[in-house]
């Protein structure tokens, strides 16, 4: 970028030195894009992001955002020639609200930090993506991210009331509202909430926030494989059961995490000392009734699994969630990891995970999976060693996984968004007609194309 279309920023700061630019290109999702982006803009304030926006609307420079680079399907990676658009600096949380039971915060706002701030007033942010203590609350709903109470309490979506957003053009309008109910208008609000930057930029969120529950309770069970563990969870839901949490990791994942952080959660496996289970299920309900319905789970678990116990207090239950956070962190040391995010009906829960197994034999490409099982939302991971390009075999197996889940009547990502990676395959979920008419829907709100080009739609 010559000098002469360096942006100025009024309260932030306006970079081209190549190791801020090499930190800025990459996100957590091991895509590597090609070449470099021109520079990094580290916006502090809504005036900042104005500036940067009008800047490239009239030099007609793509802008990728960036919260804290935690995405997973390559939606914040940089393209050549972009401007990158930190908002990791607008990190105020604005306002909590006990009696309105709301927050307002900006965008680099880090979830587990809301979340305890929320605390502090007796109340929670609900959505719990794995990656809350290093992820931003604008990628979350940039991504719509999930996480893991959704099974209780929806995604980013069903959390966000409101927005403010700079557009294309920089200009701010604000969606949404205040209040629990409104429907004035099209729904603004919840078109942007898993946009991936492509349609304006977050500067603030109005969240929903929920009374913390009265008690929680923790399951742990385990299983010779993850088909087992799979029917238990089905059957969960069949017996009208509905808990806050429902974590699913098969062995190969259970094996990575002792090998990275030492034995988890093995020790009380019914295979002894040092034995790697087949698969392990995490339950969690809470609320009033929170022990009644986990001794019902607790039920309809023991027809399942070959053994299950109920974690010891707070810190037993925190031990065994962190063991879930711990996932992904050890399977990026293995090697690097292709994320996928497939969703199925509940009821096809089972039989997707039994294909996956069956894709991974047939394409000799190793995939570990986790999921957020109650409610389908599967994650076949492909680790691959870190100079192995994504070869036909490993792309193969992808088909396939996405393949799988869309004959099943499911989705191609539950939350972690289309990014670049899944680009190739959106028409066949939403046809062409769909398609279109959302390039259409992009291009009303960017005419320019500036906004994250070639990702998402």
């Amino acid at each position: 970028m010559t000098p002469q279309h360096r942006v100025r920023l009024p309260d932030g700061e306006f970079s081209t030195d190549p190791d801020v630019i090499a930190a800025h290109r990459l996100d957590r999702s091991g895509w590597l894009p090609k070449g470099l982006p021109a520079g990094v803009a580290f916006a502090a304030s809504v005036a900042d992001v104005q500036a940067l926006l009008r800047h490239a609307q009239s030099a007609a420079t793509p802008v990728v955002v960036r919260g804290a680079g935690t995405g997973l399907s390559g939606g914040a990676a940089a393209t050549d020639g972009s401007i990158v658009l930190d908002l990791s600096r607008m990190n105020r949380i604005r306002e909590i609200s006990a009696e309105d039971q709301l927050a307002v915060a900006e965008p680099g706002v880090i979830t587990a930090d809301l979340d305890r701030a929320a605390a502090a007033r007796g109340l929670r942010y609900a959505p719990d993506p794995a990656s809350a203590a290093i992820s931003t609350i604008g990628g979350n709903i940039a991504t719509n991210a999930g996480g893991l109470r959704c099974a209780k309490y929806g995604v980013t979506r069903d959390s966000v009331l409101g927005l403010d957003v700079v557009l294309a053009d920089g200009e701010m309008i604000s969606t949404g509202r205040r209040t629990v109910k409104g429907v004035a208008g099209y729904d603004l609000t919840s078109l942007f909430v898993g946009s991936e930057g492509t349609l304006g930029v977050v500067v603030a969120a109005t969240l929903k926030l929920r009374p913390l529950p009265a008690a929680t309770a923790t399951l742990a069970a385990y299983f010779d494989d993850i088909t087992s563990a799979a029917a238990a969870v089905t059957a969960i839901t069949a017996a009208g059961l509905q808990p806050a949490v429902a974590e699913l990791l098969d062995s190969a994942t259970l094996a990575a995490i002792e090998e990275a952080f030492g034995p988890a959660v093995n020790e009380t496996s019914s295979g002894g000392a040092g034995a790697i289970a087949g698969a392990f299920l995490l339950v969690q309900t809470d609320g009033s009734a929170a022990e009644a319905e986990a001794e019902q789970i607790y039920q309809v678990l023991l027809r399942h699994a070959t053994s299950v116990s109920r974690a010891d207090g707070a810190a037993e239950a925190e031990r065994l969630l962190e063991v879930r956070r711990r996932a992904l962190p050890a399977l990026e040391r293995r090697g690097r990891v292709l994320i996928e995010d497939v969703a199925v009906p509940r009821t096809r829960l089972a039989e997707a995970v039994a294909e996956i197994q069956e894709i991974s034999r047939t394409f000799a490409v190793p995939v570990f999976t986790m999921a957020h099982a109650a409610d389908g939302n599967l994650h076949p991971i492909i680790v691959v060693d870190r100079d192995r390009e994504l070869d036909q075999d490993v792309w193969a197996a992808a088909d396939a996984i996405f393949t799988m889940a869309l004959r099943l009547g499911g989705t191609l990502t539950g939350e972690h968004g289309i990014g670049v990676l899944k680009r190739r395959w959106l028409v066949d979920e939403l046809g062409e007609r769909n398609l279109a008419l959302q390039r259409q829907l992009r291009s009303v709100f960017d005419p320019g194309g500036i906004l994250n080009p070639g990702k998402a739609v």
